[in-house]
């Protein structure tokens, strides 16, 4: 009988999180569809300038010319490798750093103040600088997508390798562990909600670091395109290339996050 009722609880429980979600869902699509249609109306209407702000029309008519002659896939596939390189390598390497920091003491009392300068300075910045050195190609365009989150990487991992309970440590300790299997068995496994959060940020810092690297040096790429735009005037091709570049970052942080919910769901 306690089973019986158990079980209407739970399954009013699922009812619930459907409902919750599909109402989630719904107020998503109503709150897009109303930012367009009023971004439409706006246009026609002469709310705003629509040679300045362009409208979803115009921005359709001109996805899908380019589309349908080839240059706007050429250009997207540019930008999105590059996103892709930028921010695996930025989280590889944070990842690779903060295990360095967490494997010696010394070396991260030594590093800390180093770290926080260079978290502190603009990586914007440093894009002439990065070109000049490895030159105007989409080497260092990926090194700009890198770059830009490597630092914040590090410091988010290598705080969550700190904060892992001790008390998993010294049961570790207590059966002779060495210092990897102690890594190896408590405290990456416990810092991997950490590294996933990390993720979500990377997607964005990542797309930031690569379109300034096309401002600065491409001849292909969703950030040429915003330049090239602005140069002839055609704000219709920049905000194509804005929306575009939404998209696609969105697309990258759904797949972040069923990344989170499958090692949620396996670690269990």
């Amino acid at each position: 009988m306690k089973h019986e009722s158990d079980q209407k609880l739970f399954e009013n429980y699922q009812r619930k999180v459907k409902r919750e979600k599909k109402l989630v869902f719904i107020w998503q699509i109503a709150i897009f569809v109303l930012f367009f249609g009023l971004w439409e109306l706006a246009s026609r209407m002469y709310w705003v300038d629509p040679l300045i702000f362009s409208s979803p029309f115009e921005i359709y008519t001109v996805l899908s010319e380019k589309f349908l002659n080839g240059s706007m896939l050429t250009h997207l596939q540019v930008t999105l490798t590059e996103t892709v390189l930028g921010f695996l390598i930025g989280t590889i390497m944070g990842i690779i750093m903060a295990t360095v920091l967490w494997s010696s003491k010394r070396f991260s009392d030594i590093m800390d103040p180093y770290l926080v300068i260079m978290n502190a300075m603009p990586k914007v910045a440093l894009g002439p600088i990065i070109i000049v050195a490895m030159g105007p190609g989409y080497l260092s365009i990926i090194t700009m997508g890198a770059i830009i989150s490597v630092v914040i990487t590090t410091l988010v991992v290598y705080s969550a390798f700190r904060e892992v309970d001790q008390n998993y440590v010294k049961v570790l300790k207590s059966f002779k562990a060495s210092r990897g299997q102690i890594f190896k068995e408590a405290v990456f496994p416990a810092a991997i909600p950490a590294m996933i959060s990390t993720l979500k940020v990377n997607v964005g810092l990542s797309w930031v670091g690569v379109v300034v690297g096309e401002f600065l040096v491409s001849k292909e790429g969703l950030g040429y395109l915003i330049v090239y735009g602005f140069q002839v005037f055609d704000f219709s091709l920049v905000m194509s290339s804005l929306i575009l570049i939404a998209i696609f970052a969105a697309v990258m942080y759904k797949i972040v996050e069923r990344i989170e919910s499958f090692l949620i769901k396996h670690s269990r």
